[in-house]
């Protein structure tokens, strides 16, 4: 078995390794090849060119990179329809996915797109193009795919690998020992996740390190644990911190920074300040109080707030189809907003009710998800008759 796979992010990478495993499970010798992340590349697949070119998020900044992602996705059309695959499958990444389905859909050859475009929530006039893109969509949230089917398109609810790999129940004190984080009994530890995007952080770090600095200075007790995906990000975070701290090192102090890890150093928190995202979902499911933000190229964010159609923004609002976490965007995201919010999840009450909407919600996105997405590819392969 033959097939194309396109996943950009580190989300896209581990939702794509984790199908291509129970792929492989059952097919040994199927091979992959695409656009690919460091995951991806590990499992089997030959990367045409790496996740991180799709790495760009927001309609302007997509602009800036139009150019060279209009000629990576031209090559990979040509690249396929050359060499057809058994069944292409987009992982995420829409905008760039859905123009290469819909191209290789019309040459005859099978599309899957897993991981819904937002569709439910703005731009719904896209629905037409999905359904002329892809064959078969897999939705990681239930609410999706009830979307897909009242629009009569094909979808299968395969559940969201990280509930599978989080415990119902999380023991912080072993997450703490994981990271090597020994905290004295009077402190509170805030992890804090700007964001896994340059983007992002250039846009969070100075509102995030100023709320931090100013909670400091009312509770002088606070630890704050911040997890980096890359060195690129970690040097512009460190670059802002080290500038703000500058005549305080004692409250420099109370600032840890780790390569990686973010899942421990959030199972190792009190509370968590983070950018909306997969992030939320993750501290959502290791029953973390949260708050989340959001800070968008104004134009961007102009344009989006204009086409939204659903309430909220983070996951575990969407999730809940309630206000169960604090959203903070654009020009409230500063210090004067942040900081009380901050200090409230350490002593809220009402987060205890919460937690039982997380732990539902846990539960019902328990569904062996890269088994469920890999068998859906299998079965669909199987019944175009590419495999017996």
């Amino acid at each position: 078995m033959r097939i194309g796979i396109i996943a950009g992010e580190a989300s896209g990478d581990i939702l794509a390794a984790g199908l291509m495993q129970g792929i492989l499970a059952q097919y040994p010798d199927a091979q992959f090849e695409g656009i690919a992340g460091p995951l991806m590349v590990e499992a089997g697949c030959h990367a045409i060119y790496p996740a991180e070119k799709l790495s760009v998020m927001g309609l302007v900044e997509v602009l800036a990179h139009y150019r060279e992602l209009s000629a990576i996705r031209k090559e990979l059309i040509a690249h396929f329809l050359n060499n057809p695959p058994d069944v292409f499958i987009g992982i995420d990444a829409p905008d760039f996915n859905l123009v290469i389905e819909a191209t290789l859909k019309k040459a005859g050859i099978g599309t899957i797109h897993y991981v819904s475009p937002s569709v439910w929530a703005w731009r719904q006039y896209r629905l037409a193009k999905i359904a002329s893109a892809v064959d078969l969509m897999l939705t990681l949230f239930p609410f999706e795919a009830r979307f897909y089917e009242n629009h009569k398109i094909s979808v299968k609810y395969v559940g969201h690998t990280l509930a599978d790999e989080i415990d119902l129940a999380v023991d912080t004190h072993q997450a703490r020992e994981k990271i090597h984080l020994e905290v004295a009994a009077k402190h509170h530890v805030i992890a804090v996740l700007p964001g896994s995007r340059m983007s992002e952080v250039s846009r969070l770090a100075k509102p995030f390190i100023e709320t931090m600095l100013s909670s400091l200075k009312q509770q002088p007790e606070l630890l704050f644990t911040i997890p980096f995906v890359n060195s690129k990000t970690r040097h512009f975070f460190e670059q802002e911190l080290n500038e703000q701290t500058a005549n305080d090192p004692e409250a420099r102090s109370r600032f840890i920074l780790f390569d990686g890890h973010s899942r421990n150093v959030m199972a190792a928190a009190d509370a968590v300040m983070l950018a909306s995202g997969t992030a939320a979902l993750e501290a959502l499911l290791l029953k973390k109080p949260m708050l989340v933000a959001y800070k968008l190229a104004p134009i961007t964010y102009w344009i989006a707030k204009r086409l939204l159609k659903v309430p909220y923004y983070s996951l575990p609002n969407l999730l809940a189809g309630e206000y169960l976490v604090e959203e903070i965007t654009q020009t409230d995201v500063c210090a004067e907003n942040l900081t009380p919010k901050l200090l409230n999840l350490l002593s809220d009450d009402l987060w205890q009710n919460k937690l039982e909407i997380f732990n539902d919600i846990h539960s019902l996105l328990r569904k062996n998800a890269n088994q469920s997405a890999a068998q859906a590819v299998i079965d669909y392969v199987k019944a175009r008759g590419s495999i017996k």
